[in-house]
């Protein structure tokens, strides 16, 4: 009885989030208050328990990082990256997509997808407003973008690391797997972008002749507090590229790093938390609790049981089902509490096949399946729900529907590549 009222509450406050009948935060916290009322969620579980509760990881990764871009926005180096970005492009509305997409899935492969997309959704508000373009298919390209990039390296999405630690995989084997095919779906990508946000290509001769007659150089307001803004962001994205070695976690990264730079910009607190999303945080925290409650009652961890039963030592079959299911859970629950659930499945059934390498196959099923299929829905991947607020702060609220019915269409074409290539390279010729 008490997974049955789980579940329905769950899904009631899925519902409140997808219509926005009230805001997200408040569906999001009137769940979490369910959990807790149901007794299925308490202080322990909530906010202390590494499995099913709040990540503060994930929180403090992105209030550091926050408090980073609030203090290089007062240097005035977005509106210079938004000006030298547009005027490559010479105005073209699809091209400057093209080179907003590319340098967020590369950057988010080098650093992590949320982190990319605080540090390009400020410079893409900018270039938008500059050449009259509406902002919000080129947000939603960004995240859609940073989510592909991201499922190429250990570091470029946070489940990848979950699957790293269970499956002992190092950042060569996520490099030489997947890097192939998320370069493949990069350029299926940007087909798709054509297509998707054709509407969004308006061209305003003279916002672009105006805009090419800039100076990118002029723009720039605080040249000292740049420079060592410079030194500190080399510094943190050095610390992320080598937490490993350095035993210490992103979040901690971001932290010390927001830290020392608020400590050098002698900023008054009001200029360095103006761009702190605090809904977008409190709203993760809630959604955690949430998809927590359903990892408490163990009804993810059963339908995990039952797909590993079904599957057998079938690894085509395990393979197929495992991406897609991924896929479609990741869409529904945030993708980091999933994986966390779901490793431990796949472990015992990539252990059974002592090393193959179709079972091992398994791993790259699970991480292209989870991180795709994160770009299914608005609250899939943790850079929609900061790319939706960084959206909303701007006065460009974007809907739950009016992302998904763009990022449903890329999660089914780019699992459905996915497929064909774990099939071809594993499989076919195995």
């Amino acid at each position: 009885m008490t997974q049955v009222l789980v579940v329905a509450a769950f899904v009631a406050a899925y519902v409140l989030i997808a219509t926005d009948r009230i805001h997200r935060v408040a569906a999001a916290l009137s769940g979490a208050a369910a959990m807790v009322l149901l007794g299925v969620v308490d202080a322990r579980v909530a906010f202390f328990s590494e499995k099913t509760g709040v990540d503060w990881n994930v929180i403090f990764l992105l209030l550091g990082m926050m408090v980073i871009v609030s203090v290089l926005k007062q240097t005035g180096v977005f509106d210079y990256v938004a000006i030298w970005a547009a005027k490559r492009t010479r105005g073209r509305p699809f091209a400057t997509m093209v080179m907003l997409v590319v340098i967020t899935a590369v950057a988010s492969a080098l650093l992590d997808n949320v982190t990319t997309v605080l540090l390009i959704a400020p410079v893409t508000l900018l270039v938008c407003d500059r050449l009259a373009l509406a902002p919000v298919p080129f947000l939603i390209a960004e995240a859609l973008a940073s989510n592909i990039g991201g499922t190429a390296t250990l570091i470029g999405d946070p489940p990848n690391i979950i699957i790293a630690s269970r499956g002992g995989l190092t950042f060569n084997d996520f490099l030489f797997n997947l890097a192939p095919v998320v370069v493949l779906l990069m350029v299926v990508f940007i087909g798709l972008c054509r297509v998707l946000f054709r509407s969004a290509f308006t061209y305003d001769p003279e916002r672009v002749a105006a805009l090419m007659a800039l100076d990118e150089r002029e723009v720039i307001r605080d040249r000292p507090l740049l420079i060592r803004s410079g030194i500190v962001l080399v510094a943190v994205m050095v610390g992320f590229v080598a937490h490993g070695a350095l035993h210490l976690e992103p979040s901690m990264v971001a932290l010390l790093g927001a830290g020392a730079l608020v400590a050098l910009s002698k900023l008054d607190a009001p200029k360095f938390l103006e761009e702190v999303e605090w809904p977008t945080l409190v709203f993760f925290m809630g959604l955690f609790v949430m998809v927590g409650a359903l990892v408490e009652v163990g009804i993810i961890a059963r339908l995990g049981s039952l797909l590993t039963e079904a599957v057998g030592g079938r690894y085509l079959l395990a393979s197929s089902v495992l991406l897609g299911g991924s896929a479609l859970l990741s869409g529904i629950v945030d993708n980091i509490p999933y994986v966390a659930t779901v490793a431990p499945l796949v472990q015992t059934m990539v252990d059974a096949g002592h090393g193959v390498g179709q079972a091992t196959a398994l791993w790259w099923a699970l991480t292209l399946g989870a991180d795709l299929g994160g770009n299914a829905t608005a609250v899939g991947a943790s850079a929609n729900v900061v790319v939706i607020g960084i959206a909303a702060r701007a006065g460009h609220p974007i809907t739950f529907w009016r992302f998904t019915k763009y990022g449903a269409v890329v999660a089914a074409v780019t699992i459905a590549v996915s497929w064909l290539y774990l099939w071809l390279r594993f499989y076919a010729f195995g």
